[in-house]
């Protein structure tokens, strides 16, 4: 039998888990719902100076369901809104299996979202290719499918390219890199584009998936992302950096274990550059 995340995170809940019932108890009523803001300052090879200090907010993974409410989202969403940055990357996975009764409240319950330089969003292995992406273009989300956009900040280009899940070949990526600006962002949902992105040269990829782990148990870690080059945070491949969210929802079980849910506000700064 092939062992897969869902399996893996079961046996864990089973096992680790569920053998301390107070530890089950907390993951499940209260770790899940205790989202935390994660302010990182991100290291980019090749940034200018003029880029230093540019603030961007990754929401990801909200997989708005029967377990993950409207509240824990707009939760999110007010508290990236608190830390005003300057633009906001939605990561994918904003419903679970596809799930169509949630697609409008997901959605909406992003709207409120805003920045200087836009809101903009990819798609993940759980969202479908229509109408997830529609309902938040209607929201203001700038949806990135297989496409490259560009942003103009301090008269410097800084150009995002987004990727869908199912996007994975380097010579894919390579095509929406033509004519792109020095300074790019590739917004990919999975973090084992880390290996396309160093091989491209890519010098920042935000990416979400992994949950952190969503069971991360002592001594052992995070057994169900051990299959991800990066789990949560900052990684570093060649000369790309990459930062992974633990994101705002969960799959398969509603219980974080170690591993609350996260927004992150990331500041770009040029590598070597003295930091505050």
């Amino acid at each position: 039998m092939r062992v897969t995340r869902r399996v893996v995170l079961q046996s864990l809940v089973a096992t680790g888990v569920g053998a301390v019932t107070g530890g089950g108890a907390y993951g499940y009523l209260y770790e899940r719902h205790q989202l935390e803001v994660t302010r990182a300052t991100i290291p980019v090879i090749g940034l200018p100076a003029a880029l230093g200090g540019f603030r961007i907010g990754l929401l990801t993974d909200v997989h708005r369901s029967r377990w993950v409410s409207h509240d824990d989202v707009m939760h999110a969403v007010t508290r990236v809104m608190e830390e005003r940055p300057d633009l906001i990357v939605l990561g994918g996975d904003y419903v679970t299996w596809g799930d169509r009764d949630y697609v409008g409240p997901s959605a909406e319950a992003l709207q409120p979202l805003s920045a200087r330089y836009g809101v903009f969003g990819i798609l993940g292995n759980h969202d479908d290719d229509h109408d997830m992406p529609a309902a938040l273009a209607r929201n203001g989300v700038v949806m990135l499918k297989d496409a490259r956009t560009r942003v103009m900040v301090s008269g410097e280009a800084l150009d995002l390219v987004g990727v869908r899940f199912w996007t994975r070949h380097a010579s894919d990526i390579a095509a929406l890199l033509r004519g792109s600006a020095a300074n790019t962002i590739l917004l990919a949902h999975d973090p084992r584009r880390l290996a396309e992105a160093a091989a491209l040269g890519i010098p920042l990829v935000l990416s979400g998936h992994t949950h952190g782990g969503q069971v991360v148990l002592p001594l052992v870690g995070a057994i169900a992302a051990e299959k991800f080059p990066v789990v949560a945070g900052i990684g570093r491949r060649d000369r790309t950096t990459m930062f992974v969210s633990r994101g705002i929802g969960t799959i398969y079980l509603p219980i974080r274990v170690n591993c609350p849910p996260e927004v992150a506000v990331l500041t770009l700064q040029p590598e070597g550059a003295a930091t505050v």
